[in-house]
């Protein structure tokens, strides 16, 4: 038994079906790494004592880059 062989719009279709799962899925992750990488950067940033209130104004600035 053969496929069906699909037209042109309904392979369209399924693939943009598959184009926004993948992306979704791919956003969740990354935004979740972006924010961890973020908060880590920002950690750094609060440890630095030596350059006072620059340091803590990098820090929030970091912190406020997070979606």
């Amino acid at each position: 038994m053969t496929e069906p062989q699909l037209n042109v719009w309904e392979r369209a279709m399924g693939w943009r079906k598959r184009q926004m799962v993948a992306a979704q899925i791919d956003n969740e992750v990354t935004q979740k790494i972006r924010n961890d990488t973020l908060e880590e950067v920002a950690r750094e940033f609060d440890s630095m004592k030596n350059f006072g209130d620059t340091s803590s104004s990098f820090a929030i600035y970091v912190r406020g880059m997070k979606r």
